[in-house]
């Protein structure tokens, strides 16, 4: 009887297909290169392994190759009547968010847990700034996710995949001190983690640690191939630290060098947003727009996401749109919400068109859209430090508006939670306005 790395039987008499699998799971779970690799010797090696083609299906997705994830998870339902009930649970739950039923997935995954804690692929949807909580709209989604793992947390153990997540989802929810110490933990059982890098990353800019991030990349980040599905994003974090430190030059040169489309190898959504967000950022540090960038980046996103639905895309979008003279999606959201298939509710709407107001240099509206937005922001997904940028938005405008009081007194708060260089370098230009 061939399992899992944690224990569950996999209906394949392989030993190789087994194996694959096995290493397979590691590498998806550490976002190290190589997974789809392991999952395809899998499938060479026993066709009828399901959850083998389920995997592979589940890579497509992450890369945003639909019809390509969707023909895997029919696969995988095919097979599904020669597997057990765990399996056959698992298969349920992944081929359902494969095939866009998310909210779906999200509650069968929940109850599958219940009876099967340690099935981690299941877990893994549930977590994360892009998984099922994050996208589900609702706005409790931190905490949420802190729920299912501390629920779980007895079957885990000292896993390092566990406690990346843990760690990860504490950060997330507020509390970045316990968040830290257990990505250190699992990246002291496993440095060739890009998800437990990530999780650090996260942690230490809720610390405001910027300069100690930047260390601690310097020395993990060479060992990550550029394949990495977390590379471009790991250096898009270093970004941010050096425009914490006013260096726009360093954050500009990362961009160009590792995170704009022409060079990096990220998934689809994140190589979008995090392209898009940093060249606003650094327009939002003081430097001009740059037409060719933006060009750019408009060019990739009408490609890969030409349609609204996804609800922290269309926010790039929409910056996207307004930096570039392009049509803003708020019609095709407004026609979404009409038909209440708008996930993330009005606030989404709001943050479109007073993100696409500022990008085109109309402040007055873009101001009351964006203050309307702030009390449910959280609902777009995303992480904290991502849903950042609409906060930074609306700081800024207020400051080009002369409401200098107003944006101070939101500067205030953040700086009460942790310290930024950037933050109390915008304090001082409120204060000496």
């Amino acid at each position: 009887m061939n399992t899992d790395r944690y224990g569950l039987t996999v209906s394949t008499n392989s030993d190789i297909a087994a194996t694959a699998y096995r290493d397979g799971m590691d590498l998806l779970l550490s976002a190290w290169p190589g997974a789809a690799e392991k999952f395809e010797a899998a499938i060479a090696a026993d066709p009828d392994f399901a959850l083998a083609h389920l995997a592979r299906g589940r890579i497509h997705q992450m890369y945003a190759e639909g019809p390509l994830a969707r023909a895997k998870a029919a696969i995988a339902r095919n097979l599904a009547t020669h597997c057990t009930a765990r399996e056959q649970g698992h298969i349920d739950v992944l081929a359902s968010a494969i095939e866009g039923r998310g909210a779906y997935a999200m509650t069968r995954a929940e109850a599958h847990l219940e009876e099967y804690p340690r099935d981690v692929v299941v877990l893994s949807l549930l977590l994360g700034a892009f998984g099922l909580y994050a996208f589900s709209g609702r706005a409790d989604h931190d905490a949420a996710r802190v729920a299912i793992c501390e629920r779980h947390a007895r079957h885990y153990g000292h896993d390092w995949w566990f406690l990346t997540y843990l760690g990860w989802s504490h950060t997330e929810a507020g509390n970045a001190g316990a968040g830290r110490l257990l990505a250190e933990r699992a990246l002291d059982q496993r440095a060739a983690n890009a998800n437990g890098a990530h999780a650090l990353a996260h942690a230490l800019f809720e610390q405001g640690q910027f300069a100690e991030a930047r260390t601690f990349m310097d020395g993990w980040l060479p060992a990550y191939d550029r394949a990495g599905i977390l590379n471009g994003h790991l250096c898009w974090h270093l970004a941010l630290g050096a425009l914490d430190e006013g260096d726009t030059a360093m954050a500009l040169r990362l961009y160009h060098e590792r995170i704009k489309p022409a060079v990096s190898q990220a998934a689809p959504l994140n190589l979008l947003t995090d392209a898009a967000s940093l060249l606003w950022r650094v327009e939002l540090a003081g430097a001009p727009r740059p037409v060719e960038p933006w060009a750019e980046i408009a060019a990739y996103s009408t490609a890969m996401f030409p349609k609204s639905g996804l609800a922290f895309a269309d926010v790039h979008r929409a910056i996207i749109a307004g930096a570039t003279g392009g049509a803003s999606p708020l019609g095709e959201l407004e026609a979404l919400q009409t038909q209440d298939k708008l996930a993330a509710g009005p606030a989404l709407i709001d943050l479109a068109r007073g993100l696409h107001a500022f990008a085109a240099g109309d402040f007055a509206s873009a101001i009351p859209a964006l203050e309307a937005a702030q009390a449910d922001v959280v609902r777009i997904g995303g992480s904290h430090a991502q849903r950042q940028l609409c906060e930074d938005s609306l700081i800024v405008a207020l400051m080009r508006t002369g409401q200098a009081g107003k944006a101070r007194s939101l500067i205030d708060q953040r700086l009460h939670r942790r310290p930024s260089a950037r933050d109390a370098a915008w304090r001082a230009q409120t204060t000496a306005a």
